[in-house]
């Protein structure tokens, strides 16, 4: 499901702000991109979606202002003397190489690190959970948004299980026939082959009966019935289950692809393949489901 949501908070010269985007996704995948200096931070924002969330792409974007300004630099030496000598080599393998520049060296994550001023560490614990409680509040604006779009989405869900249902039904009473269209298919093809001839009513009807077993789709259709259920027994809960409804869409597939192997008749054939089609189009939908 899609979701944005920020949140911000300001304590004493610092503020931040929290950017949270949601998009459809089979897992949990999270992708987090903190303010520096705030890195502790990450282990608790992980936590927190995934105790709030169990499926969608999550994209979290922290940002952080000072209001007197930037906080102190201060040089990474022992990293740079490293990168000096990184350089030198690559100087002397590559005498004709352009000779490395301060602002690249000084542009290397690490080179430079920005301390915070006069910032103890219970001001920095303190700072923290107030950021985190402006996360939780932009965590529960984007379920609350997400919830609103399950509502919507929840009828079209309910729109195609009943049209599953109403089809399963429709090949039920073309399957029910199916038995006595395949009798007559097969005297019509005999007396073809036998030249107007006639064959005997017992083997006749035993040889239709075994093409009527082979062609049963009453289990494939109590199946159906059965996933409708099952599906409709799942969108009334309360918890995560879209990807059991994802299991739930291929096992709705799997009936519609015998039935359709199966069918004998036309009509019913027919049935099949808009089976097939309605089942993709809950399938597609069930991607959006957490």
């Amino acid at each position: 499901m899609t979701g944005f949501a920020r949140a911000a908070g300001q304590m004493d010269d610092i503020g931040w702000q929290w950017e949270v985007k949601s998009v459809n996704g089979r897992g949990l995948d999270l992708r987090i991109r903190l303010a520096p200096g705030c890195e502790s931070l990450e282990v608790a924002t992980r936590a927190a979606l995934a105790e709030k969330f169990s499926r969608g792409s999550f994209s979290v974007n922290l940002a952080v202002t000072r209001a007197g300004g930037a906080g102190r630099f201060v040089l990474n030496r022992d990293l740079l003397d490293q990168l000096v000598g990184v350089m030198a080599e690559v100087k002397a393998r590559l005498p004709d190489a352009a000779p490395a520049q301060i602002d690249g060296l000084l542009r290397v994550k690490g080179v430079l690190e920005e301390v915070e001023a006069n910032d103890s560490e219970e001001a920095k614990a303190a700072r923290d959970k107030a950021m985190l409680k402006s996360l939780a509040e932009a965590l529960t604006a984007i379920a609350a948004a997400r919830a609103a779009e399950g509502a919507k989405l929840a009828a079209v869900l309910e729109a195609h299980v009943a049209k599953i249902a109403g089809l399963a039904t429709q090949a039920a009473g073309i399957a029910g026939a199916q038995p006595n269209a395949i009798r007559d298919r097969l005297q019509g093809k005999l007396k073809d082959l036998l030249g107007g001839g006639s064959i005997a009513e017992d083997r006749l009807i035993q040889e239709a009966a075994l093409l009527a077993a082979k062609a049963d789709v009453r289990e494939e259709l109590d199946r159906l019935n059965a996933h409708v259920a099952q599906a409709r027994e799942l969108m009334a809960a309360k918890e995560p289950v879209g990807r059991r409804l994802d299991f739930l869409s291929q096992e709705f597939n799997r009936e519609a692809n015998t039935l359709c192997s199966k069918a004998e008749d036309l009509e019913l054939t027919r049935v099949g393949l808009e089976l097939k089609a309605t089942i993709e189009q809950f399938r597609e939908q069930v991607q959006n489901v957490e």
